[in-house]
């Protein structure tokens, strides 16, 4: 009885892994793309340092 329950318990995580790892595979491009918006949103709105020549920096 017990051994029955711990395999049926398994078999249910077995399952739901599964269902979670094709759901996922699924969503994965929508959620890249949703990413990448957001990204050229922040890099949009990201300040810029004043007085600065990021060039320069490395001519030491």
């Amino acid at each position: 009885m017990i051994i029955t329950l711990i395999v049926v318990g398994l078999g249910a995580l077995a399952l739901i892994a599964v269902v979670v790892g094709v759901v996922d595979a699924t969503q994965a491009a929508a959620w890249r793309e949703v990413a990448a918006r957001r990204r050229e949103q922040w890099y949009a709105r990201r300040p810029e340092f004043h007085g600065v020549d990021s060039d320069a920096a490395d001519e030491d």
